[in-house]
């Protein structure tokens, strides 16, 4: 089973030192320690390093509403986001922050590297101004009108109703976020990075295997769009670093941000006496991955490796993306106290619990997953109480109290532990390729097999006759022995169960070697008396997390809205208002909040996008009567043409309600 040692460095996004770990955070950094720790259990010299992300305007302005420094709120955050990590074993060699030296010295070096090879530009751009605040307002900071769809209320980015991507200056009726008060437009010089300088470059690199499937597609689709300057400089006031040679000019976080993997990497080579250049210089022979979430993509995968190439770095081997975690089949949410934190949940369940739920769920697509609480109380419990533990619980006290805790000298049945052995490739490749959820379905139904072999063979009768002492110590023995092989095969999964094994059965499960150490099942070898491994969910529990949860302190609410501009009753009566009956509903594919609707007007269907996804679920909506525009134009979108509106009201996200008729209104019955 050995294989050639490999050097890996391995990292996760880094998360924002403006707030809490949560629930959603954590997929990403257990499905990356899962792996680590395999890739370690294999014998390979692998390094998992992450920083916090502790740059930019909305450090600035918490740091500003808390009444501290932005360097005292990021060393409080830093603290808590560790001891969270820690409590979830996540085990990094090293967790850093990006305000820090060695990050200032890379973010510099790349920068005047790239400039150097004229790969930066500079212009004068317009943008939003606080003139209360005194500020330029990234477009998060800034709210208003779509200006296509007209719905209030949206970010000066893109639109949550219709989907449309503007510039912050195109919103109508705009308001600053931070003090309410309408943005003005001021001029200033800003630093870009010439992108399109390295389309040849990323269409190769895109195209070279270390991309999923979803995420070329995905890339395609700005390769045709042509790829655009990014804009990497940011205007005072902000919490960051200056510019080298342009005073009041800093780069935005985004630039420095992902260069903190290089910055951690290098303050673990110092402590460590590690070389950075064996892993981070062409022709490394070391391998570099990157989990990260589908959100930021275009950071990672066209910026990062480009930036990388330009400045004379090598590039990642490969990029590995994950989809959001919804709860209970929806966006996590404080007022339905889904939306959890880190602490949270270690205050009430154990995190083992949910780095095999976690596991249970994760492959290697990008794809959403649930964390549906009943199913999560059945799996946990069924799977790791009921199967695995159960094994070992039954076994164990026979062979403490009649055999003074000696395992028999032979295996009663190799074949079954052949059998056991005979996966082992098949686990060894889900974990490689992060096929996690089928790797948790193939060890739970060896758990099913060995649970059915010690039913089969009842030690519990056998240990009440008389001349059957060895017939109960071999079937006891294989039973533990069949049981190590699982719990070996978890313990990436598992950490600290593992260690409690390893107490028990006094021999390694989770260290370098491990898997090969099963070849020879324990013979003749002593074990400790067992303890109890793992406790049943119970519901209360769960209940309690949710109560807690609701308590969580309200994000603030964002200024309100100044109403639109006063239009006329013709301009209104224009407007063709009718009850629909949704009769089909689906998650269009590549779109993050559209959900496609098809629509009954009484005889005449409607194929209609609205941005409602956030709020509904497809399944929420079949059947049911709403109100629509029916004279509005067909808009062609790029997932197809969408022949009306329906409407909807609320603030957005998750809190958006589809209008609704009474009892009585039928399809295609005119709104007055």
């Amino acid at each position: 089973m050995a294989s050639e040692k490999r050097r890996i460095l391995t990292t996760s996004a880094l998360p924002y030192a403006n707030g809490p770990i949560h629930l959603g955070h954590l997929v990403e950094y257990i499905q990356t320690d899962i792996w680590v720790r395999f890739q370690r259990q294999q014998g390979h010299e692998c390094y998992y390093v992450c920083a916090d992300d502790a740059h930019g305007t909305a450090i600035m302005l918490r740091a500003e509403a808390d009444g501290v420094t932005p360097e005292a709120l990021i060393e409080r955050i830093g603290l808590e986001h560790r001891a969270d990590f820690e409590d979830f074993h996540v085990l990094f060699d090293n967790y850093y922050t990006t305000h820090s030296p060695e990050n200032r010295f890379f973010a510099e070096y790349i920068y005047q590297q790239l400039e150097a090879k004229g790969h930066i530009s500079r212009r004068i751009i317009k943008q939003a101004f606080d003139p209360e605040k005194e500020i330029f307002l990234p477009d998060r900071f800034i709210k208003g009108e779509c200006p296509r769809c007209g719905t209030a209320d949206q970010y000066g980015d893109n639109c949550e109703s219709c989907g449309a991507t503007y510039a912050p200056t195109d919103l109508k009726n705009p308001v600053s976020a931070i003090s309410g008060v309408t943005p003005v437009e001021r001029e200033s010089e800003h630093y870009f990075f010439r992108l399109a300088d390295f389309e040849e470059m990323l269409r190769d690199w895109t195209h070279g295997g270390g991309l999923q499937p979803e995420v070329r597609n995905k890339l395609k689709e700005w390769f045709d769009a042509g790829l655009q300057d990014w804009d990497i400089s940011r205007d005072a006031p902000y919490f960051g670093f200056e510019i080298p040679g342009h005073e009041g000019k800093y780069f935005y976080v985004w630039l420095d941000a992902p260069i903190g993997y290089m910055a951690s990497f290098q303050n673990l080579c110092d402590a460590r006496g590690l070389n950075f250049d064996e892993f981070w210089r062409p022709g490394s022979a070391a391998e570099l991955y990157h989990f990260i979430g589908k959100d930021i993509l275009y950071f990672h995968a066209l910026f990062w490796p480009a930036m990388l190439h330009g400045a004379g770095f090598r590039t990642p081997d490969a990029i590995f993306a994950h989809g959001f975690l919804t709860v209970n089949g929806q966006k996590m949410s404080k007022s339905r106290g889904t939306f959890i934190t880190a602490r949270t949940y270690l205050d009430h369940l154990d995190p083992e619990y949910l780095r095999y739920y976690l596991a249970a769920k994760l492959n290697h697509r990008v794809e959403d997953l649930d964390l549906n609480f009943d199913d999560f109380v059945l799996r946990v419990n069924a799977d790791l109480v009921g199967k695995l533990v159960n094994i070992a619980s039954r076994c164990a006290g026979f062979i403490h109290k009649r055999f003074a805790g000696t395992l028999s000298s032979g295996v009663c049945d190799q074949g079954l532990y052949d059998d056991f052995l005979a996966v082992r490739p098949v686990v060894t490749e889900c974990y490689e390729n992060r096929e996690y959820s089928r790797a948790m379905r193939e060890i739970m139904a060896l758990a099913d097999r060995a649970n059915q072999f010690i039913a089969d063979h009842k030690p519990w009768e056998i240990a009440k006759q008389e001349g059957r002492d060895q017939e109960l110590q071999e079937i006891c023995s294989l039973g533990l022995n069949l049981f190590r092989v699982l719990i070996t095969y978890l313990s990436p999964v598992l950490p600290v169960t593992a260690g409690r094994v390893e107490d028990f059965l006094r021999c390694t499960v989770s260290a370098a070697g491990s898997w090969d150490a099963l070849d020879s099942p324990l013979r003749d070898h002593q074990i400790s008396k067992f303890k109890h491994l793992v406790q049943r969910i119970e519901k209360d529990r769960i209940d309690a997390m949710i109560d807690m949860s609701k308590d969580a302190e309200d994000e603030p609410t964002p200024p309100a809205e100044p109403i639109a501009e006063t239009i006329n009753f013709d301009d209104f009566a224009r407007v063709d208002l009718r009850i629909a009956r949704i009769t089909a509903a689906q998650r269009v594919e590549g779109a993050d909040k559209l959900l496609q609707l098809t629509l009954d007007l009484g005889g005449d269907t409607r194929n209609v996008f609205a941005g409602i996804k956030s709020a509904y679920s497809p399944e929420q909506l079949v059947g049911r009567l709403t109100v629509m525009v029916a004279n509005l134009a067909p808009r062609k979108m790029r997932f197809g043409v969408s022949e009306g509106m329906v409407l909807a009201a609320g603030p957005g996200g998750e809190e958006l309600w589809l209008l609704s008729p009474d009892n009585g209104a039928r399809p295609g019955m005119r709104v007055n």
